[in-house]
């Protein structure tokens, strides 16, 4: 299902200023308040930057899970992505609290990379192709320091087999005019995608245990069929979190995009190409002239460079009310808030990119069908 007003969120396309609140109503989806937030911090201590700041707004049986945490049954996480020529600031936001979460409560991570998915989607690329994707884009989330032990990186076109046996039992268990209704699949849609819900699906089946999926809510559609058919199959119902998007430096609105330059951040963009980017694209808030800025201030609301300041790159809650602050009485100037993106961006990207060179050491380690595969397999075997 897609939400049509004025802005358009479903599995395939984000577009417009998305209004958050009418999709908690649209999608039947429970606000994370208070209350979640206080029971998060009872049981870890401080709850993480994007519950803090509402970057995680909604959610699907998230107290189950901390039930299911406090009474000794445990969960298990499950994220992914369909790997793309290069990854952006805004591709890493489930990743970051899906380490979160492992390192919280020690819990399975299983990861998916749906190179099936985009070879289907329409783009002109080979296999070969998508699996050069794959590659680098597993080489970034290793470097978001998920533990080796715990998590399972797989690809589809490698692990089919696997997943095979329990993605039949999906199918058998769905019908087509299910996936025409919440995919929107036509007569000229071809056949490997209408199959390929099924493995994603799949995936939120690992253990037999409650699965917690941390995604953007444009994923939700493939976890409400899954939601349908779990009790049937023998499974839990698969919870969720849904993260806000990361604004395009163009606008506030949308979703970030590969396929915009303009408009996003890559991981491989170096030093300079970051201060051209932001110095050039990123939406101010600000007023036309120094004069006015000085004297009426900036709209931290509208300005991309303090929206992403809020998501990501300034963790310190007292110092980001103090730049909105400043910025609202005109103390900080438009460019001055791009200049501290600016830093705090190459900051974090130079660390990154040391730990993404150490990943290339790793990949194989976190793709060994070990002990967490094996626990798997035991599961879609059963």
């Amino acid at each position: 299902m897609a939400v049509q007003s004025k802005f358009n969120v479903g599995p395939w396309k984000v577009q417009g200023k998305v209004d958050y609140q009418k999709l908690i109503s649209e999608f039947k989806v429970r606000a994370v308040d208070s209350k979640i937030k206080l029971r998060l911090q009872r049981i870890v201590g401080t709850p993480h930057l994007f519950f803090r700041r509402d970057v995680v707004f909604a959610h699907r049986d998230l107290d189950l899970i901390l039930d299911d945490y406090e009474s000794g049954r445990g969960f298990f996480l499950y994220t992914g992505r369909a790997p793309s020529m290069g990854m952006h600031v805004g591709h890493l936001l489930p990743f970051f609290i899906t380490k979160w979460f492992q390192d919280k409560f020690k819990v399975n991570v299983y990861i998916q990379i749906a190179d099936d998915e985009k070879f289907l989607s329409g783009k002109n690329y080979s296999l070969n192709d998508i699996r050069k994707f794959s590659y680098e884009n597993i080489l970034d989330i290793i470097a978001i320091g998920f533990d080796p032990d715990k998590t399972f990186i797989f690809q589809d076109s490698e692990f089919v087999a696997h997943l095979y046996p329990l993605a039949l039992r999906i199918g058998k268990s769905l019908n087509l005019s299910q996936l025409r209704s919440v995919f929107g699949f036509v007569g000229s849609t071809n056949a490997g995608l209408l199959a390929y819900p099924l493995l994603q699906i799949a995936a939120a089946m690992l253990e037999k245990r409650r699965c917690l999926i941390p995604a953007g809510i444009d994923q939700d559609p493939y976890w409400r069929l899954q939601r349908d058919i779990a009790d049937e199959l023998g499974f839990y119902k698969a919870a969720q979190l849904h993260l806000k998007f990361l604004a395009p430096l163009t606008g506030i609105e949308g979703k970030m995009s590969s396929s915009k330059p303009e408009g996003a951040i890559y991981l491989t963009d170096g030093p300079k190409e970051v201060k051209r980017k932001i110095m050039k694209y990123a939406f101010s808030g600000g007023q036309p002239t120094l004069d006015l800025q000085r004297k009426l201030g900036g709209d931290p609301d509208v300005d991309v460079s303090f929206s992403w300041l809020s998501f990501l790159f300034e963790p310190d809650d007292q110092t980001l009310g103090r730049i909105r602050q400043e910025y609202r009485s005109g103390k900080i100037l438009s460019g001055e808030l791009k200049d501290m993106l600016i830093a705090r961006l190459n900051d974090f990207l130079s660390v990154h990119r040391s730990r993404r060179d150490d990943a290339k050491s790793l990949v194989n380690t976190f793709k060994a069908t070990g002990e967490l595969s094996a626990k798997a397999l035991t599961t879609i075997h059963e």
